[in-house]
């Protein structure tokens, strides 16, 4: 197929299905026209499609067909059927899409709290200038235990969670700084390898361990997808590619938004744990066992109904529908 000569053929009859898309008062003749030149730009589009596969003069017809089937379309979606798509495609599709970079933030984590504990705890120096040895050897006998459990386990479970989330919120709007997720993450590791090292210099490591792991499994994902999430939208800004950097932010917003609000639901069930399971008197085996069961539900969520979605098209964005037609951009 020679696409310039079809294009050449078919222009006017493109621009006449343009400028009937963009009027917003069509009478019932002009309504008629605008679905019959729509079918015939599509018939147009999928004898390029096939011919040439993606084309700038596809993505051209394309472009246009996209206004006028939201000019034909164009009513309010109700809310609950957009739900099930949310859940089962946009979210675990944005939380794949994070994966690796997650892996990333969680190996820096890790490494900087043992790199805390060890330093921490091998230096008296350092020990002394936390405190006080009687009020640490307080905070490792009593208080580190007693913060899991002074509260009752709904309101110690509901504060930790919107505490949590705000965070995470934070670290995904936020990102377009680069540095608020980055702060976020250092503070965490810092505070929490420092707790560690008294914890161990104590001889209360297995306190520590048995305390944190129940329902930081989940937790600590949480908040390193949600860094990750904050360093893509950063990333957009840095390494647009042939978009504008606003374009490209936009984009990048609009995908890992969504991964705040999974976070939501995700730091719920975590606090579900730190509020119900942490602070009990229960075997190692069976607190631990717990969280990691719910963090397996998240990972598979993350990982193997993400990696569906993704196989399926889905970005974790708005569809075309959703967040209007794309403007397209050369090179």
């Amino acid at each position: 197929m020679d696409l310039d000569a079809l294009t050449a053929a078919r222009a006017p009859e493109w621009a006449r299905l343009d400028g009937l898309s963009k009027r917003r008062d069509l009478a019932g003749p002009e309504v008629d026209e605008l679905v019959a030149r729509y079918q015939a730009a599509s018939a147009d589009l999928a004898d390029i499609k096939t011919s040439a596969g993606r084309t700038p003069h596809g993505d051209h017809v394309s472009t246009m067909l996209g206004r006028a089937r939201l000019r034909l379309t164009g009513a309010p979606e109700n809310v609950l059927r957009l739900l099930p798509r949310f859940f089962a495609l946009q979210l675990p599709a944005a939380l794949y899409r994070l994966r690796w970079t997650t892996l990333v933030v969680a190996a820096a984590f890790i490494a900087i709290v043992v790199l805390v504990a060890t330093w921490a705890s091998a230096d008296p120096a350092l020990m002394a200038a936390l405190g006080p040895e009687a009020q640490l050897q307080q905070y490792a006998d009593e208080q580190f235990a007693q913060y899991y459990t002074e509260n009752p386990a709904a309101v110690f479970a509901g504060m930790v969670w919107t505490n949590n989330a705000w965070i995470a919120a934070q670290c995904v709007l936020f990102g377009v700084t680069g540095i608020f997720p980055v702060y976020v993450l250092m503070q965490n590791a810092i505070g929490l390898g420092t707790s560690a090292a008294v914890m161990f210099a104590f001889d209360r490591g297995d306190v520590f361990v048995l305390y944190i792991l129940p329902h930081g499994l989940l937790e600590m994902t949480s908040i390193f997808v949600a860094g990750a999430a904050g360093l893509h939208i950063f990333w957009a800004i840095v390494a647009p590619g042939p978009r504008t950097r606003l374009a490209a932010l936009a984009d990048a917003g609009l995908s890992l938004a969504t991964v705040a609000i999974g976070l939501v639901f995700a730091l719920a069930l975590s606090g579900v744990v730190e509020g119900f399971v942490t602070g009990q008197p229960w075997p190692w085996w069976l607190k631990i066992g717990l969280g990691a069961i719910a963090l397996g539900v998240f990972l598979v969520y993350m990982l193997v109904v993400g990696r569906r979605a993704s196989r399926s098209g889905e970005t974790g964005g708005l569809t075309e529908y959703e967040a209007g037609t794309p403007r397209l951009v050369a090179g």
